[in-house]
């Protein structure tokens, strides 16, 4: 018979609180040291504004020694970790006395010991241990000495007497069976009456009200998000606002619609610098201003406060105007940093309907955000992505510069100290070498209607200051054998599952040169199969990262991409185009044509008819069989008398003449 009881000591609900905190707290610790333990980017380029930017953000992101920068996953951990501590103690402090009853453990003797060696043994314990004999001390009190006594005697009469030792055997119990007790972990107090109704109303308030609450804001927040990550009416609005022909300005109006639910109204504080760089950025803009405020006016012609806040934040951004208020400029960060989730949704839009100059639109836009740059900035002005260059001593610098190296040639000539920053900057720029782009289909030479075709592109990056005459010419045979090489490691990577070929070194660049964005950025770039005479991508386009950059004396300086999708179901010749675009520099595109011949496939060898099969001849066994069936046969070649006798007359003539000769 079993009973059950209440944990009256709370040994057991201590047990299992330590067990659950511990499933919690040991996995959340792991993930989170693994996360803290990961290097901040230090390499990339090492210009003194790109090194100054990832020390602040760094510092940013740990804060200060006097307030450190906590989240809300630290302080679960550390409270965690501070109770899981605290009932470790109580329960250290606890005495539990649970040992197995063992009369051979008491007496100290082994199981296989004579009934007479016992007697022998118990007399000599009881002189020594008998209550008579033993003087009570400070640590052996009158209790203690009583009960050491019973508990030896108990053990040797259950090892002498029959009845007591067959319990023992039967029931490892010197009194027989006894009930089973099992405790149940929860502490008495919690059931006992007069704590019921605190007891019912804790219940209550967590599985009636916290929890369905909990439940509800996770169902119905997961269901106002997309899985892009952004808000669903954010979405319904890129869905309404994009156009087929849409400009960068009309991106970046379209883009601004979504902060009127991304960015909550009570973040918003109305600010009076927030009105000056509204003017400073029509001043700047003029016309292309006042058409984005008109793009993000809703349908009753009001313009949402938060849109507002949002899009002059940004234009300063892209502007290069310095904000004095910290707040604001904190505001500002969070709402840069948001710009390449909301630009990757609004690309999903535009890549699912096939547009392609949105799609091109939305890409470079990334690079102007990253650079700090305005939309569609001409040649001359993409050179103030270089650091220390700005468009006021720009026309100092160089006046005629069309690119880096000119800039830096100047610079140089003048001996101007930031000859070295930008020199820097150039060594790792991301200025994308296509070097070959074509299709290819696994164990054919010939691309057939609706087959598998791999689009197959190799980049490599080749920095402004690269020599272009550093590659070693190879000898007839060792450019045969580097095409043979070539063409098995496309072969392999093609039947591969990977996008991108692995690199034969360690991976290179680290930080792109981004001395205006508010974090670490690492420079990726799209690859986009296009047909540019009807504004449609063929395929979404690839995101890809870690191009090598060319090296000297290298046969294989590359790296290959492939792109999969099935080929059109009709044969014909498609004239369409590769882009390469990067996220992170402005106007650092590749640009190449590309043919696709679709063939039918080649007919296969025809049996010959019946009519082409020779009768078999006459002579023969098949000639023979089919006679017998009745078919037709060749009829066997019999030379005649006249034409043997003819032959016979023609031979003696020639001998006639020769006697007579």
């Amino acid at each position: 018979m079993a009973t059950y009881e209440y944990d009256e000591a709370g040994v057991m609900a201590a047990y299992f609180l330590i067990t659950f905190l511990a499933l919690i707290l040991v996995p959340l610790t792991i993930s989170s040291l693994s996360k803290s333990s990961a290097k901040h980017v230090t390499d990339g380029c090492q210009c003194t504004p790109c090194v100054e930017q990832r020390k602040k953000v760094i510092e940013q992101e740990k804060g200060s020694f006097l307030r450190p920068k906590l989240s809300k996953k630290t302080y679960f951990l550390v409270g965690g970790w501070s109770l899981f501590a605290l009932v470790c103690y109580r329960v250290s402090l606890l005495k539990v006395e649970n040992k197995v009853y063992n009369p051979f453990e008491i007496l100290g003797i082994k199981t296989s010991t004579p009934e007479k060696e016992i007697k022998s043994h118990f007399k000599q314990l009881s002189k020594l241990y008998h209550p008579d004999k033993v003087k009570v001390t400070a640590n052996m009190t009158i209790e203690a000495i009583q009960e050491r006594f019973v508990q030896i005697t108990k053990a040797y009469k259950s090892l002498t007497d029959e009845k007591i030792k067959e319990n023992w055997i039967k029931y490892n119990h010197p009194d027989g069976p006894q009930s089973t007790t099992m405790g149940i972990a929860l502490p008495k107090w919690i059931v006992e009456g007069k704590n019921r109704i605190w007891v019912l109303a804790a219940y209550g308030l967590v599985f009636g009200g916290a929890l369905p609450a909990l439940v509800g804001r996770w169902w119905f927040g997961s269901r106002q998000k997309t899985k892009d990550g952004i808000n669903a009416k954010s979405a319904a609005a890129f869905f309404k606002s994009m156009k087929e022909e849409s400009t960068v300005e009309e991106v970046l109006g379209t883009l601004g619609k979504a902060y009127k639910w991304e960015l909550p109204v009570y973040k918003t504080k109305a600010s009076k610098e927030l009105d000056t760089l509204e003017e400073a950025v029509t001043k700047e803009l003029g016309s292309k201003w006042m058409e984005v405020r008109r793009l993000l006016k809703d349908y009753d012609g009001e313009l949402h406060e938060s849109r507002r806040t949002a899009l002059v934040l940004l234009y300063a951004h892209l502007l290069r105007f310095e904000v004095h208020d910290s707040a604001l400029r904190k505001q500002q960060q969070e709402v840069i940093l948001q710009t390449p989730l909301l630009l990757n949704a609004l690309l999903n839009v535009a890549v699912a309907r096939t547009w392609l100059l949105p799609s091109l639109a939305i890409m470079r836009l990334h690079a102007y955000f990253i650079q700090a740059l305005p939309p569609n900035a001409n040649e001359h002005l993409r050179l103030t992505q270089l650091p220390g260059i700005s468009t006021d001593n720009l026309a100092e610098i160089a006046p005629k510069a069309k690119s880096f190296t000119d800039v830096l040639q100047s610079l140089e000539e003048k001996a101007d100290p930031r000859s070295s920053d930008v020199k820097k900057a150039i060594a790792k720029w991301g200025s994308v070498d296509l070097v070959s782009a074509s299709f290819k289909v696994i164990g054919e030479r010939i691309v057939t209607p609706s087959s598998i075709i791999y689009l197959l592109v190799k980049l490599r990056l080749t920095p402004p200051t690269t020599d272009a005459s550093m590659k070693k010419e190879l000898s007839v045979e060792e450019t045969k054998k580097a095409v043979v090489q070539e063409e098995e490691a496309d072969e392999k990577f093609l039947a591969s599952k990977l996008d991108a070929e692995e690199l034969l070194a360690a991976k290179e660049g680290g930080a792109a040169h981004a001395p205006f964005w508010p974090g670490a950025k690492k420079p990726s770039w799209w690859i986009v199969l296009a047909d540019d005479k009807t504004n449609r991508v063929v395929v979404p386009p690839l995101k890809i990262t870690d191009i090598p950059y060319s090296k000297e004396g290298s046969d294989h300086d590359y790296r290959a991409y492939k792109i999969q999708f099935q080929g059109p179901p009709n044969t014909g010749l498609f004239t369409w185009k590769v882009y390469i675009v990067s996220d992170t520099f402005v106007g650092e595109e590749a640009l190449t044509d590309i043919s696709l011949k679709i063939e039918d496939p080649p007919a296969a060898e025809e049996p010959p008819s019946e009519d082409e099969i020779s009768d078999p001849d006459e002579d023969t066994l098949a000639g023979q069989m089919a006679a017998m069936r009745g078919g037709a046969v060749k009829k066997a070649h019999v030379e005649s008398d006249d034409e043997s006798s003819t032959d016979d007359d023609k031979s003696e003539a020639s001998d006639s003449d020769s006697d007579s000769d």
